[in-house]
C-alpha cells in the first residue's frame, strides 16, 4: 500500500482530475481514491491484507510441496496432476492479490487473482472424483449406483463445462472496458460456471453419502476383489477418516463455490466482492481447509501405492479374471 497521505475529504467528482476520471488505469494510490463520492475507481473497495495473503500463499506452496513428495513416493500421478494444477492456481491467485495491493487501479492483477482464484478449486474436485471411482473398487462395485469409470467421467465432463464457462466469462471480462455490458456478460458467464459447480458438487456430494450409507448398512459380498482390499478396509485411520475427510474437503469447496456464485452475482461492485474479511474466510479459508484435508489425508499415505495402483477400475477391469492369492494385498503392503 501507498505510503501517500492525500487528502481526499475535500474532493469531488466534478473537481477531481477528469483524465483521471475517465481512465483509471492512469490512477496510482497517491493520484486517485479508492471511491470517490461512492463511485469505485479501482478494481476493490479495499488494499488486499498483506499478512492474510502471504500466509495462503505459503500454505498453498506447503501443500504443493508435500503433493510432489507423495505422489512420487505413491505414485498417485492423476491425483497429482489435478492438485498441482489447482494449487499453482490459489498460489498465482494470491500472487495477484499482493500485486494488486501495490497497484490498486491495475486490470492486470485483478484479472490474475479473479480468474485463478475462481477456476483453481475445479481442480481439487477433479482429484476428489478421481479418488471416490477408487473407493468403490476398494469397497465393492455392489455399493455404488454405477459403475466406478461413470463416476470419473461425468464428475470430470461437469468439471470441464465449469472450467470453460469461467474461463470464458474471465477472458470475455478480460478485453472489455470497465463496467461495460460485454464486462457484465463477462462476469455472468463466470458466475454460470460457478453454479454449474455447486450443482456438480451437491450432486456428487449425495452420492458419496449414499455410497458411504451403503458401505455401513452392507456387508461386503464374498468376492475375491471385495477379500483383496479386506486389511485396507480394517485399518481403524482409512475408515471412518478417509471417506469423510474427503467429504468434507467438498464440503468446503461446496461452500466456497456458492459465496463465490453470490458474491459475483452483483458485478465487481458489489458489496460482497468488496468484503475482505467474507472472502478471506468464505474463499481463503475453505480453500486452505480443503487442500489441508487433501494434502494431510493423501491416498498415497492413507490407501498405499499398491493398492491405489490395483484399485485403478481399468486395472480392475484387467485383473477381474485372475486367481484371488494373485492380487490380494497383505497388511503390510498399503
Amino acid at each position: 500500500m501507498s505510503g501517500c497521505t492525500t487528502d481526499w475529504s475535500n474532493v469531488t467528482l466534478e473537481t477531481f482530475n477528469q483524465t483521471l476520471l475517465n481512465d483509471t488505469s492512469l490512477c496510482t494510490s497517491c493520484t486517485c481514491p479508492l471511491v470517490l463520492d461512492g463511485v469505485q475507481l479501482s478494481w476493490v473497495r479495499y488494499y488486499p491484507s498483506l499478512a492474510g495473503n502471504v500466509l495462503f500463499t505459503a500454505i498453498f506452496g506447503l501443500c504443493l510441496v508435500l503433493q510432489l513428495f507423495f505422489a512420487i513416493q505413491h505414485k498417485t500421478w492423476g491425483f497429482l496432476v489435478a492438485m498441482t494444477i489447482g494449487l499453482l492456481l490459489e498460489i498465482i491467485g494470491y500472487v495477484g492479490r499482493l500485486l494488486l495491493r501495490a497497484d490498486m487501479f491495475s486490470f492486470s492483477w485483478f484479472l490474475m487473482y479473479l480468474v485463478c482464484l475462481t477456476i483453481g478449486p475445479a481442480f481439487f474436485s477433479a482429484a476428489i472424483y478421481l479418488t471416490l471411482s477408487r473407493l468403490i473398487i476398494i469397497y465393492g462395485r455392489d455399493k455404488a449406483r454405477f459403475r466406478p469409470q461413470i463416476y470419473t467421467y461425468v464428475f470430470i465432463t461437469f468439471d470441464v463445462i465449469a472450467l470453460v464457462l469461467q474461463a470464458v466469462g474471465g477472458a470475455v471480462a478480460s478485453v472489455a472496458s470497465a463496467y461495460s455490458s460485454l464486462q457484465n456478460a463477462g462476469v455472468h458467464t463466470m458466475v454460470g460456471g460457478l453454479a454449474w459447480q455447486v450443482f456438480s458438487l451437491a450432486l456428487f456430494g449425495l452420492l458419496s453419502l449414499d455410497l458411504w450409507w451403503r458401505v455401513i448398512h452392507s456387508p461386503p459380498r464374498n468376492e475375491p476383489m471385495n477379500r483383496t482390499f479386506e486389511s485396507l478396509r480394517s485399518r481403524r485411520f482409512f475408515q471412518p477418516f478417509f471417506m469423510i475427510a474427503f467429504f468434507f474437503a467438498g464440503l468446503f469447496i461446496f461452500v466456497r463455490s456458492v459465496f463465490r456464485c453470490a458474491e459475483l452475482s452483483n458485478g465487481f461492485g458489489g458489496a460482497l466482492a468488496n468484503d475482505q474479511i467474507t472472502f478471506m474466510v468464505l474463499e481463503g479459508a475453505m480453500m486452505v481447509l480443503a487442500c489441508g484435508l487433501l494434502t494431510f489425508f493423501h491416498p498415497g499415505l492413507i490407501i498405499g501405492r499398491k493398492a491405489w495402483a490395483m484399485a485403478s477400475w481399468k486395472q480392475n477391469n484387467r485383473d477381474s479374471s485372475s486367481e484371488e492369492g494373485s492380487y490380494r494385498l497383505s497388511k503390510t503392503e498399503h
